[in-house]
């Protein structure tokens, strides 16, 4: 019965009452944490419904139909009364034959929604929480631990343990990431998803998504992402090829002196055979030099279309497992709060007896029925005490025997400031310290702790990585041979000696 212009102004009525209850819903103070998420949750669905209605008010201003053009001509035309009576005519017929049709205007639809935001019981409905979860405080991650201990070849951690390092998969052999790997991956990045959707209605969740993916695409290709970074200079350099000057050697003996891995990159650049032992290796190498072509005999099998297909699905389901990581590195920095305050959970959880859990989880429900006072944003604190860990006021004497007093900053956590030298030395296990020695490429070692400067970070790792290149088992040093007396020389002096002819 409705016509467009009257369909206009209910629209705009609905989007001003709607704009209305959001203001009035987000100013309205939140005494705790279960109270904000189902604010965001009443927030979210009134967004949605003014969505709609703005859709749909656009549409009928574009009027591709035309049918908006021609009622405003109707009413405005020469027979403006007539269309007037026709409509009256209309509105009265309908009544005639739905005599119980009652017309309910907008303002009393608003006000049975209002009524149904205020019922605790539907609120609960819209979002679901398990007891672990503790009303969207904490983690529930025990299905995803047993799936982790499943896993084969990887480290077994205590639950506590888990919670702090589920997303260092970084550390996990990348011959280990297998199906049952990336089923664990899937169920974790779900349940945190889901977990992430829960507690934050009003997060835009997609676009983050959109920008991890931007991310991950680009460290893929410089291959630089965490855990599926390419191998050492040598390694790559052997398998990828790199031609090799033979005019300044004079024998396949002086060739040998490079070593096996330069040789191998000198015959992959050729296109030839690279494998053999070091002999073999340099005699067919100096048997190219000066040739303009080379001996069919010693060129190697060009890989099979059926080994190149299975190549490119085991890269592929590398980077979808990778891809995976990559969701889980957000997720994790997400959820940093919900972390830190889950493993205190569980640690304050075990260090109690079966009655005092029970006690407990009792106090926890009769606190979350009752509206707690304590639980303002801004403290009763009359006496201007400092505040604890906790955000509440505590006596100087304990503020300074904590050590809350006494600042560090860590330039790798991007200049984060911590308060106590207790949450100073948690930090270096925690999410934020590891993110910023993953982006400076250093592993976040027990070598490295209490290492709060970006300079000194990357100082150590270079002395770290020389002391690690001078253990290296070194050939031409190390391998010692044996002449026809008796004397044990190192390799080096054995080929100079067979050079020269003294042996």
């Amino acid at each position: 019965m409705e016509t467009l212009l009257e369909q206009q102004r209910r629209y705009h009525e609905e989007r001003e009452r709607l704009v209305k209850l959001m203001v009035d819903e987000h100013a309205t103070k939140k005494p705790g944490e279960k109270e904000r998420i189902h604010s965001e949750h009443r927030l979210k669905y009134l967004m949605e419904l003014h969505h709609h209605a703005t859709t749909q008010l656009r549409d009928l201003y574009e009027d591709k139909d035309n049918e908006r053009k021609a009622e405003i001509a109707a009413l405005s035309g020469p027979n403006e009364f007539n269309e007037f009576y026709a409509r009256l005519k209309q509105i009265k017929q309908f009544y005639k034959s739905h005599p119980a049709e009652v017309s309910v205007p907008l303002s009393v639809e608003f006000e049975e929604m209002i009524k149904v935001y205020n019922n605790p019981d539907e609120m609960s409905a819209l979002v679901e929480f398990t007891d672990e979860e503790g009303g969207g405080r904490y983690l529930d991650l025990n299905e995803c631990y047993e799936l982790y201990l499943n896993l084969r070849g990887v480290e077994k951690l205590d639950y506590i343990t888990y919670l702090m390092s589920f997303d260092h998969v970084f550390d996990i052999p990348r011959e280990r990431k297998n199906r049952e790997y990336r089923k664990y991956i899937e169920t974790l990045n779900h349940y945190l998803h889901s977990f992430i959707q829960r507690i934050q209605p009003l997060l835009d969740l997609e676009s983050e998504l959109v920008k991890v993916e931007l991310e991950f695409q680009r460290q893929w290709l410089q291959g630089t992402f965490p855990g599926w970074s390419l191998k050492e200079t040598e390694s790559a350099l052997a398998n990828t090829g790199a031609h090799l000057d033979l005019s300044a050697f004079s024998s396949w003996e002086e060739l040998a002196s490079l070593g096996l891995d330069r040789l191998k990159s000198g015959l992959v650049a050729l296109g030839l055979k690279c494998g053999g032992t070091l002999e073999e290796r340099a005699q067919r190498l100096f048997t190219t030099k000066g040739k303009s072509t080379l001996d069919p005999a010693l060129m190697a099998k060009k890989p099979t279309t059926k080994t190149a297909n299975a190549q490119t699905r085991e890269n592929e389901r590398n980077k979808d497992i990778a891809q995976l990581e990559a969701l889980l590195y957000k997720y994790a920095e997400l959820l940093s709060e919900q972390r830190a305050a889950t493993k205190e959970n569980v640690q304050r959880k075990q260090a109690r007896t079966g009655g005092e859990r029970d006690d407990s989880d009792a106090e926890a429900s009769e606190s979350d029925n009752d509206d707690d006072p304590d639980a303002d944003d801004v403290p009763f604190n009359p006496k201007n005490l400092p505040l604890g860990w906790d955000g509440k006021p505590i006596p100087y004497w304990l503020y300074k025997l904590h050590g809350l007093n006494i600042s560090y900053n860590c330039e790798i956590c991007g200049n984060f400031t911590y308060k106590g030298p207790k949450a100073f030395q948690r930090h270096f296990a925690e999410w934020r310290h590891a993110h910023g020695m993953r982006c400076l490429g250093i592993p976040n070692t027990a070598h490295f702790a209490n290492v709060t400067q970006i300079e000194d970070a990357i100082t150590l790792w270079e002395k770290l990585k020389s002391q690690k290149q001078s253990e290296r088992w070194v050939a031409d040093q190390e391998e010692e041979f044996e002449d026809s007396l008796g004397n044990v020389v190192n390799r080096k002096t054995f080929e100079d000696l067979k050079r020269q002819g003294l042996l």
